[in-house]
């Protein structure tokens, strides 16, 4: 038995693998005549989910690192992590998604004539425009409407337009929505458990976090879209919408932080942004992130206060950032999340972001509405979150755990929203980076921060390590294989978008 199971692996992973660069078709494949080719397209669904959403490298040093972009946290040694000013160890985009499109039409095809051959053309067109998303945002004009048309002869997708990445993107999230409303639920689904209704309401309202992160571009056609949206309703609820992965107790499905990162969490503070707001805030969300600063607590602080909490500054040079860990000064990442292996769901896209989107949507005059109340509803989401989340239970909150009490008494002071539209603003984004906390996302967040500049994000050009100038990078390159493997469409890319200069801060399309 599990001998076949090893086979029926290989065979799905051989699926997922053919690239859309590849010149062989799936039908080309050699394989053992002795082993079973029996593979279902949830098995398909099951190994691309995995594949698409499971942290990069799990463990915790590269997962600490994935974090950095964000300005969530600091590491605390010596040896400067270019994540941490502006840079990267590898500042290449990828289009290695977009090798599980074969994969995913085989998901398809294997399921012709079921009830739920719809539910995995949903699955598929979402899947897609995800990758799409991605990369456009990653690196500009992308390979999208050629995608996985080997069958058709092209072996070297041409790159689309920005402009037109997003069209056909929203597309086929509409696509996606439309096919999964005719579908029935189904099997090898690790994210949403294979329910339609959630995987609807997912395809909309990601179709509004599309429109919006491209919004300086956005059409009259498109904003308008964005409203029709909201106004049917049918959307993310609740908490309970949340597309995010879980981890477990099972040692091959641990969180990535958990496995032996104690010695990583020693040099993994907050940062100095984190803290600021959450005191500035008087946001309880603090205990559940961090441990109370050492020197804080020997000169007397409590644990409970939020006075015992201080965070370390991102720009800082790494070997002043060293030595003041010695000294005890920083704030470093709560003990729960190397002690419980199940850790937080790594999330995607939740509900409270949704609200935030809404917010801002609201602010803007994109559609009608109380921007007050999807604000507070979103703040109110993500705190409910945390204060049911089975992997910060209270004896890893310092005495400060959230309740109903404190979240319905949480919007005074700064917290209250705000008078002008510009603060609004800022509290709404604000609010939509702490979602992102620790997650992991290798700082998606980040291309909220381009697009409005909140929460304002440290920067001192004696410490940045941007190469190329000592701003805020726009981007990633194109991946250095497309020289060689698709070097034509490759070259007019850069040519026609950044003038024949493959840097990391040209600035794209959506940007300017």
């Amino acid at each position: 038995m599990i001998k076949d199971m090893k086979r029926i692996y290989y065979i799905i992973s051989a699926i997922i693998a053919l690239s859309v660069y590849s010149c062989d078709n799936f039908d080309d494949l050699n394989t053992n005549p002795d082993a079973s080719t029996i593979v279902s397209s949830d098995m398909i669904a099951t190994q691309t989910l995995k594949n698409n959403f499971r942290f990069w490298n799990p463990n915790p040093t590269d997962f600490a690192t994935g974090n950095l972009w964000n300005k969530h946290i600091a590491v605390l040694e010596t040896n400067a992590n270019p994540y941490q000013y502006y840079y990267s160890y590898w500042p290449y985009g990828d289009f290695g998604s977009y090798s599980n499109v074969t994969g995913l039409q085989k998901m398809v095809e294997f399921s012709k004539g079921t009830q739920v051959e719809m539910s995995y053309q949903g699955l598929a067109l979402f899947l897609k425009a995800w990758y799409g998303f991605n990369a456009t945002l990653d690196m500009g004009d992308v390979p999208y409407s050629e995608v996985g048309k080997m069958d058709e002869g092209i072996r070297y997708p041409k790159y689309d337009k920005q402009e037109d990445v997003i069209t056909y993107i929203l597309d086929d999230l509409k696509k996606a929505e439309e096919n999964f409303a005719k579908g029935k639920d189904f099997k090898g689904d690790i994210m949403m458990d294979g329910k339609v209704v959630k995987w609807r309401k997912l395809s909309n309202a990601m179709q509004l976090k599309v429109i919006q992160t491209f919004g300086k571009k956005a059409t009259a056609a498109q904003k308008a879209r964005f409203a029709e949206i909201v106004a049917a309703g049918n959307l993310l609820q609740s908490n309970d919408d949340n597309f995010s992965l879980k981890y477990s107790e099972n040692q091959n499905s641990w969180h990535p932080f958990s496995s032996n990162g104690e010695d990583r969490r020693k040099l993994t503070a907050l940062s100095k942004l984190t803290v600021d707001v959450l005191k500035n805030l008087n946001d309880r969300r603090l205990f559940y992130f961090a441990e109370p600063a050492d020197a804080l607590i020997k000169a007397g602080k409590v644990e409970s206060n939020f006075d015992a909490y201080e965070g370390a500054p991102t720009e800082l040079a790494a070997e002043l950032l060293a030595i003041n860990n010695q000294d005890g000064k920083y704030s470093l990442i709560n003990k729960r999340y190397v002690a419980i292996h199940s850790g937080d769901p790594m999330l995607y896209f939740s509900y409270a972001e949704q609200c935030f989107i809404l917010a801002e949507a609201a602010e803007e005059g994109w559609i009608t509405g109380s921007a007050k109340t999807y604000y507070e509803n979103g703040v109110k989401a993500s705190l409910n979150y945390y204060k049911g989340l089975a992997s910060a239970p209270s004896s890893y909150l310092h005495g400060m755990a959230i309740t109903d009490e404190y979240i319905n008494n949480y919007f005074t002071g700064n917290a209250a929203y705000a008078a002008t539209k510009a603060d609004r603003i800022r509290q709404i984004m604000t609010q939509r980076w702490l979602v992102d906390f620790f997650q992991g996302n290798g700082g998606k967040y980040y291309y909220q921060f381009l697009r409005t500049g909140y929460p304002e994000f440290p920067f001192d050009a004696n410490t940045c390590m941007n190469p190329d100038g000592k701003t805020f990078p726009k981007r990633w390159m194109y991946p250095t294989s497309e020289q060689t493997t698709n070097p034509d469409n490759y070259k007019k890319a850069i040519a026609d978008q950044y003038g024949g200069y493959d840097g990391i801060n040209q600035v794209p399309w959506w940007l300017k």
